[in-house]
């Protein structure tokens, strides 16, 4: 069979033929029909995620969506490398994969479940949102931002206010239903006085920036809070920005701050699991915010570091293989979310 082959860290992988995956006890051999590439696949590749390590070679991936010897559509959660999921067919645990709703299409749902699963995961386990409360997205604009909007209102959020640098991307968030945005543009000063308006009473922050932007936001929240003993919940997601964060220790004397991190070693893997599966269940009544692009495993050399338009994401199918099929939830090839 192929697969995509990385043989040296931080360099794109090579379409190669490899052996056929051996099933350990309590695994079953999986049919690859789509592995979508994002920074965490990246991140796995190059050795620099958090949970990774440096084995070599490797196969990238981390999700997909495959079909079982009996003909069921799962999607498949959580390979690490050496075995990932950018391979014709892998071995994974049967415990391990989860049924995708019937109509769904596999490139789709292989667009869409990192993003959405960082947005829903920090939403639901690590920031507890409750009916009516406020959201601030900090990094709005990107496929995991605009996913966050999205659930944050299924999940009856009363106000959702989006922060990024993109002007069109934070168009496309006000469409998407959040109630105000911040545009990070401008001096500090301007900045910090936005969040201010927009977003001192929020009750939870999603943060994929960190860095400068995370303690503007915070700056200007505070500065701006009318009741500061109202508990503030920072989940910390991404570091788009950049790794740190300066944190004045008198921001978390004077207000009702609490600061976590979501992440693949902030929950454990059953609530991990039955997170991904509840997320699964509502995918046919959201609309989907990443517009996925099918490129057959062949070129993936080419394309692993090929940029992708705003909101669309790279999602690599058989090369050989038969169109997904599609169903009443798609946004297959070059178009943009609904």
């Amino acid at each position: 069979m192929y697969a995509a082959v990385v043989h040296a860290l931080g360099q794109p992988p090579r379409y190669e033929s490899v052996p056929e995956p051996v099933p350990a006890a309590g695994e079953v051999v999986v049919e690859v029909l789509a592995a979508a590439l994002y920074p965490l696949v990246r991140s796995f590749a190059s050795g620099g995620h958090y949970t990774g390590g440096d084995a070599l070679p490797l196969v990238p991936g981390f999700d997909g969506v495959g079909r079982t010897a009996a003909g069921e559509l799962v999607y498949i959660p959580g390979l690490e490398p050496p075995h990932g999921t950018m391979a014709e067919r892998v071995a994974v645990p049967a415990t391990a994969l989860m049924p995708v709703p019937e109509g769904l299409d596999p490139v789709a749902v292989a667009a869409v479940m990192n993003p959405a699963s960082s947005a829903w995961i920090a939403l639901r386990e690590r920031g507890r949102l409750r009916t009516g409360e406020s959201v601030l997205v900090l990094g709005a604009t990107g496929n995991a931002g605009r996913a966050a909007i999205r659930l944050a209102l299924d999940q009856g959020a009363g106000a959702v206010v989006a922060a990024g640098r993109d002007p069109e991307g934070l168009r496309v968030a006000a469409e998407l239903g959040a109630h105000r945005t911040v545009r990070l543009a401008g001096p500090d000063e301007e900045i910090a006085a936005a969040f201010g308006a927009a977003a001192a009473d929020v009750d939870v922050v999603l943060d994929y920036l960190w860095d400068r932007p995370a303690e503007l936001a915070l700056d200007g929240i505070l500065r701006h809070r009318a009741d500061l003993t109202r508990p503030l919940r920072w989940v910390q997601v991404g570091s788009a920005a950049g790794p740190d964060m300066t944190v004045p220790s008198a921001w978390l004397r004077k207000a009702d701050v609490g600061f976590c991190g979501s992440g693949l070693g902030s929950i454990s893997g059953d609530r991990r699991a039955a997170a991904l599966r509840e997320l699964l269940a509502r995918l046919p009544a959201l609309a989907p915010t990443t517009a996925a692009v099918a490129v057959p495993m062949a070129e993936v050399e080419a394309a692993w570091e090929s940029p992708m338009r705003s909101g669309a994401r790279c999602v690599f199918v058989p090369a050989g293989g038969d169109e997904p099929a599609s169903g009443s939830w798609e946004t297959v090839g070059d178009r943009e979310p609904a």
